[in-house]
């Protein structure tokens, strides 16, 4: 009796699951619920970061996640980025700021405007960039 009450509803659920067709339905995709960030918020953001930093790794992932961006850092953010490199006391990092931002920028005029603008900073620090010493 079991066996014919478990065959019935099988036939059942079978006819149905070949009947109902499942309609095609494009959904819209869910990013990310965060709004887009403004330049000067990505800045400000930043900045606050860099002035924060107390070791090194904090300073290398927080360049990382800047220059992940598709935009090209404010002068500002360099600026603060350069001194918690000097604060952490890494050379190298401070360095390697100007190769990322060089790699960032659209053509050599940009990055001689980023130098320029950033060239009492880096006298100040003592920090170099890779072209002025020749390695």
């Amino acid at each position: 009796m079991l066996r014919t009450a478990f065959t019935g509803v099988a036939r059942a659920v079978t006819v149905r699951s070949m009947t109902a067709r499942p309609s095609m339905v494009m959904g819209k995709r869910l990013y990310s619920g965060h709004e887009d960030e403004s330049f000067e918020a990505y800045t400000t953001r930043y900045v606050k970061f860099f002035d924060g930093v107390d070791d090194l790794f904090e300073l290398q992932r927080g360049l990382n996640n800047a220059f992940a961006y598709d935009l090209v850092p404010a002068p500002t953010v360099v600026e603060s980025a350069l001194k918690a490199a000097r604060r952490v006391n890494d050379f190298a990092t401070a360095v390697r700021i100007f190769e990322g931002l060089r790699d960032k920028v659209e053509n050599d005029k940009q990055y001689q405007q980023y130098l320029t603008e950033l060239e009492p900073l880096m006298q100040e620090l003592g920090v170099s960039t890779i072209e002025n010493m020749k390695l």
